[in-house]
């Protein structure tokens, strides 16, 4: 020590004393032993110690405490209590007045059938019932639902025993990723019943004359599941589905396809 000044030799054990959290962070870098060494000697040459201590301020920053709790619970603004059925089940939750039905089903009840796609109502993927008429429960509040009957996707199979729609969307491939299939079905067991109320769509033939059934044509079809987007591209699938389930006439899926496809499958 000469006038105050460390004159030791730099790189040496005694140049700089680690912390313990130090010493972990220059194992995580692999520095070990005479490495250890020259790595310090150089950063005290440098004069890039604040380096190391900055690094290691970041890491005591963003260090998780596993004692401590990560997040206060979340308090209800503007809470109602809203009971309801959903798939034969009362159900009755304090939550807030500004909450879609989507979120209360996926977040709250934990029925996360129901997707959340665009979440602007346009793509159909979070359609349930509600009394039996279909709905984008992503534009529903759910205090809107108050003493009402909910459906979702989980609610029309009986354990193994599915829907008839659920069960010919499966043979004839109604379906590819599966993302949108949810609010297909469920929109597609809803048209079903509206074309049994005699209710009119824009393709409908003569809206003069309102019948107590309507026949679904492909057009019917295709014009009332509009709303419903598939990016996979399976509605001709989509159609031939819920084509069978409505006239109750089973059709084999390869007979519907085109020669050269048929062929190309085999």
């Amino acid at each position: 020590m000469t006038n105050g000044i460390d004159d030791r030799e730099p790189g040496t054990e005694a140049e700089l004393q680690l912390q313990a959290d130090e010493e972990i962070l220059l194992d995580e870098l692999g520095i070990f032993g005479e490495s250890r060494r020259k790595f310090l000697g150089k950063v005290a040459a440098a004069g890039l110690g604040a380096l190391v201590l900055e690094i290691v301020a970041e890491q005591k920053a963003l260090a998780f405490d596993a004692a401590e709790p990560s997040l206060s619970p979340l308090t209800v603004e503007n809470p109602v209590t809203v009971s309801f059925s959903v798939n034969g089940m009362k159900k009755s939750i304090e939550l807030d007045s500004r909450m879609t039905l989507l979120d209360a089903l996926r977040e709250r009840l934990a029925l996360t059938g129901s997707k959340k796609g665009c979440d602007h109502g346009q793509c159909g993927a979070c359609t349930v019932m509600i009394d039996g008429r279909r709905v984008l429960a992503c534009l529903t509040l759910t205090a809107q639902c108050e003493g009402r009957e909910i459906t979702t996707i989980e609610g029309l199979s009986h354990g193994a025993d599915l829907h008839p729609m659920q069960t010919a969307f499966i043979k004839h491939d109604g379906f590819q990723c599966g993302f949108c299939t949810p609010g297909q079905i469920c929109s597609a067991v809803a048209l079903m019943q509206e074309a049994k109320n005699g209710e009119l769509s824009y393709v409908t033939a003569d809206v003069r004359q309102k019948t107590a059934t309507i026949k679904l044509s492909d057009d019917e079809i295709r014009e009332r599941m509009s709303g419903n987007l598939c990016r996979c591209g399976a509605y001709p699938n989509i159609v031939a589905a819920i084509r069978e389930v409505h006239t109750g006439k089973a059709t084999d899926p390869m007979a519907e396809l085109p020669l050269e496809v048929e062929n190309a499958s085999v």
